[in-house]
């Protein structure tokens, strides 16, 4: 029987993920992964358009202004998406469209819109790799265990992540972006997949498989989740790894934010039990 685990990282969570997804979209640039619908594998961005295919100038001009709209303006992105979506609801562009909003209504925590168009765009695309990683690290940071669904959650989000870092394996890079353009992709959308997986495993108290997905999210990142650091902290602590436990929190400490301060003290804490690492 799984104790419930009670533990709230949404104020960093959110925070975090706001930057990540920036860098998302930075990075991505005519990205298609092997057996796709056509469509990229990043979030927003225009499929390829096949020779000889007849463009709609209205069409193009309605996903231009989606497309190039600013990436911090939440508002305008779901007015021009919703928009787009209600007068070409065949478009190519649609599973694209779907993708953005996911990201704009993420940024304004309307997680209802934030699913809907989640499923709408993985019904198009079930390879959409940003999609996925997102949805999977969003559903175990908003874990309520008094939701009736929540471990069926849980295990949508092991299977998005898990799906997702299958699918970065089978990405070409594209002649578009840079060996280094390429790596970097691919480091922050595992890095997304393998923080999700190990906070689903936290959730279910599986402390050592926990430990392992943080492991590569932390080392992989370029700037790491404090909030990764924390889970890793607590779940060696579980595993009496007092020792490892008081160096993930010594990382986490380093990380101004909120959880700084809450790092420190762990990590004294774990200094004095002192039991050694297995």
């Amino acid at each position: 029987m799984v104790t419930t685990m009670k533990l709230s990282f949404m104020p960093v969570g959110i925070r975090i993920l706001v930057v990540a997804l920036a860098a998302h979209v930075a990075l991505s640039a005519a990205f298609a992964a092997p057996g796709q619908r056509g469509g990229p594998a990043q979030m927003g961005a225009p499929p390829p358009v096949a020779t000889g295919t007849k463009l709609d100038p209205a069409e193009e001009k309605a996903y231009k202004a989606f497309y190039t709209a600013n990436q911090q303006d939440a508002d305008t992105r779901i007015t021009l998406g919703e928009a787009f979506i209600v007068k070409f609801p065949s478009s190519r562009y649609d599973e694209s469209v779907y993708a953005g909003l996911v990201q704009a209504y993420y940024a304004k925590q309307d997680w209802k819109n934030f699913y809907g168009n989640a499923d709408k765009a993985l019904a198009l695309n079930p390879d959409d790799v940003g999609v996925l990683a997102i949805v999977g690290w969003m559903i175990p940071h908003a874990y309520n265990p008094d939701d009736p669904d929540a471990l069926k959650n849980l295990d949508k989000a092991e299977t998005y992540e898990k799906h997702a870092i299958e699918v970065v394996g089978t990405l070409v890079k594209p002649a578009t972006m840079t060996d280094d353009q390429f790596a970097a992709m691919k480091t922050e959308r595992l890095t997304l997949a393998h923080s999700g997986l190990g906070l689903v495993y936290f959730r279910r108290q599986d402390f050592d498989n926990a430990v392992k997905e943080l492991q590569q999210a932390t080392q992989g990142a370029a700037s790491p989740d404090p909030t990764d650091f924390y889970v890793l902290a607590v779940s060696l602590q579980r595993l009496n790894r007092q020792s490892d436990a008081g160096d993930a929190f010594n990382s986490c400490a380093q990380i101004a934010g909120p959880l700084q301060d809450r790092c420190k003290q762990g990590a004294d804490a774990a200094k004095k039990q002192g039991t050694p690492s297995k």
